[in-house]
């Protein structure tokens, strides 16, 4: 089996070998993965941190040794803490990275980086502040970046930067942690989510003090939330039914 890291800022993985196809998820900087499958010019891989599978271009991704994957993957994470931070090759050569850009593979990559990192398990009270640096990103099926985020994406790098380990998509993040029974029971960091009128849950935020979500819907952006769902306050309509509240950590 061929393993691979992430050796750009970000790259596309799709739902099919094609660059025509539907993006499901982007490899970061730094993202380890196993390749599974693999076509002329696409590898299929699987994801080292939430097991994601889908197609990736075989130019925008570093082949790496077994060893190497073994060791990177058990090794505690390291982030970059900002926005958007930038990495220097032998050459001097930079390559932008975004928020939440993994920071183990920097040596094998002989690249070097002088900017933020965090590491380790942080206080889930550190979970908004990471989700405030989201703020404004525009909605991108698929993406995981400040550039264009999704709402699970969203959810997903604020508990990895902060040391959590969640699924990829909201149906998926669902189906973790313990259900609360009533608003008045989360707390600022426990994950809503919502379903559509077929009862599939299709979107999730992450919960604020005093009534107020975070989420990514057209944007990352902040909105009331109550026992009815989420209360748009630009549009002063309910956009999101809300399902259930989850308690993840």
């Amino acid at each position: 089996m061929l393993y691979g890291i992430g050796n750009l800022g970000v790259a596309p993985i799709r739902l099919e070998p094609s660059d025509a196809s539907e993006m499901v998820t982007q490899l970061l900087y730094g993202d380890i993965f196993k390749i599974i499958d693999q076509r002329k010019h696409w590898y299929k891989i699987r994801l080292d941190f939430d097991k994601y599978e889908g197609w990736l271009d075989k130019k925008q991704g570093f082949l790496i040794s077994e060893e190497n994957y073994a060791q990177l993957g058990q090794q505690n994470l390291l982030f970059n803490n900002d926005l958007i931070e930038f990495v220097s090759d032998t050459n001097n050569l930079i390559t932008a990275i975004p928020l939440g850009s993994v920071l183990n593979g920097l040596e094998l990559l002989q690249h070097k980086f002088d900017g933020h990192m965090i590491s380790k398990l942080q206080p889930k009270s550190n979970l908004i502040n990471t989700a405030l640096i989201y703020l404004n990103a525009p909605y991108l099926w698929g993406g995981k970046t400040p550039m264009g985020i999704d709402c699970s994406g969203f959810t997903q790098m604020v508990y990895k930067i902060n040391g959590y380990q969640i699924l990829r998509d909201a149906s998926q993040q669902a189906t973790q942690g313990e259900a609360l029974s009533f608003i008045e029971e989360s707390e600022a960091g426990d994950l809503a989510f919502f379903d559509n009128d077929e009862g599939k849950i299709t979107h999730v935020g992450i919960i604020m003090n005093d009534n107020y979500v975070i989420h990514a819907h057209g944007k990352v952006r902040i909105d009331r939330i109550d026992h009815t769902g989420i209360f748009n306050t630009d549009l002063k309509i309910y956009t999101h039914k809300l399902r259930v509240i989850k308690k993840l950590i």
